[in-house]
């Protein structure tokens, strides 16, 4: 088992390097688009400094988001945590993404445990054709998620999650003759996660590999009288390894892909008829499975939709961390790339940490990308409170 969990540890390494890096991009520019996409969002400074690698990472409070199988295997019988993050400040000075998350252990195999995330987008002042004020709104979104994990052997684990998603972007405003209303849909995760320890050399070490399968669910629409949109529908899977280096400092390096399991948008003509690709207008259950051959530029395109996060953690006598990492996504895709850092603090009581974004290209509206989490775990309160 432990061969079989290396072997595909390596197969997913040599698969970052088999995709194409924007640079040798010549696809025409064809992002995937979804609502709701704060979904999408690192909620935590953890994986936030860890390039948005965190399916395979060790279990934390912030497991939800990324691999909610993750769970089963974390230590202690309860805890929360709480994030935020001032989100895309380089744009706009009101835009704010917040995450409240909490597990409970139901016994030595089971986890349940719940999360709240929220957006809000600021404040917008509608007016008219004429441009005559109307109202002042603020739009927001969140997620209500509710998960159940459970460990079936020393190594293996799977959870599953339920998702309620709210959107309200036009505040029920009339355009034209359209009324609009706030956007609802249904979600759920399905996830696995694998780890065993390994031996490298004279030093101890383990290897871990995830998948989450995540926002599988209803499409959302914002109107009566338009098609209902995609949520965005992801998988996502990656290995961890960690090594011991000594008695009190620990290396680990991470590595995500994901993908959007939507449809890709088709080339149209002048009258709106597909001359490429495929109809994106299709049910969810057959949407999961073209996204992996609807690309009307073929499988270099498809392979391009799969986006890449490396991570490198270091702790030392696991109470400071220190973190850094990579994203990647093709620039036809959306050219989201950047180097994130950050740190982490580990106390009796509590633990923190905070992360930072560096774009790499110009005028990025994710420059200066700021996230701070705190949290908190039952059994250290309990000990606290018994002394």
């Amino acid at each position: 088992m432990k061969n079989k969990a290396l072997t595909v540890s390596i197969i997913l390494l040599l698969f970052a390097f088999i995709i194409p890096l924007p640079a040798q991009d010549a696809d025409p520019y064809n992002v995937i688009q979804t609502v709701v996409p704060f979904l999408t969002i690192a909620p935590d400074s953890r994986a936030g400094a860890l390039g948005d690698a965190g399916v395979a990472t060790s279990p934390d409070l912030f497991s939800m988001h990324w691999n909610p199988a993750k769970y089963a295997f974390i230590d202690g019988n309860g805890g929360f945590g709480m994030s935020y993050s001032p989100w895309l400040r380089a744009l706009v000075p009101d835009i704010n993404l917040a995450y409240l998350t909490g597990y409970y252990r139901i016994d030595s195999r089971q986890v349940f445990a719940a999360s709240l995330m929220y957006s809000s987008l600021g404040e917008i002042q509608f007016t008219d054709d004429y441009g005559n004020y109307q109202r002042t709104h603020n739009p927001n979104e969140f997620s209500i998620d509710m998960a159940y994990s459970r460990l079936f052997s020393e190594h293996w684990s799977g959870g599953v999650a339920l998702r309620f998603i709210y959107s309200n972007i036009t505040g029920g405003m009339t355009v034209g003759t359209t009324e609009t209303k706030a956007g609802t849909a249904y979600a759920a995760d399905v996830s696995a996660y694998y780890t065993t320890a390994l031996k490298l050399g004279s030093r101890d070490g383990n290897i871990s590999a995830g998948i989450n399968l995540s926002n599988i669910g209803s499409k959302m629409s914002y109107t009566t009288d338009v098609d209902p949109d995609f949520i965005p529908m992801n998988m996502r899977l990656g290995t961890t390894f960690t090594v011991n280096l000594d008695k009190y400092n620990v290396l680990g390096i991470s590595f995500d892909l994901n993908k959007l399991l939507v449809p890709t948008p088709p080339v149209y003509d002048a009258e709106w008829n597909i001359v490429d690709g495929m109809d994106p207008n299709v049910s969810v259950p057959v949407a999961i499975f073209q996204s992996f051959y609807d690309a009307p530029g073929g499988f270099s395109e498809e392979m391009k939709e799969f986006t890449q996060s490396i991570g490198i953690e270091y702790w030392y006598n696991q109470q400071f961390a220190l973190r850094t990492g990579y994203f990647n996504e093709a620039e036809s895709k959306g050219n989201k790339k950047y180097f994130t850092v950050g740190a982490g603090f580990r106390l009796s009581v509590f633990s923190l940490d905070f992360s930072y974004l560096v774009p790499v290209t110009q005028n990025n509206p994710l420059a200066r990308t700021l996230r701070f989490s705190l949290g908190f775990e039952f059994d250290s309160l309990r000990n606290l409170s018994q002394k």
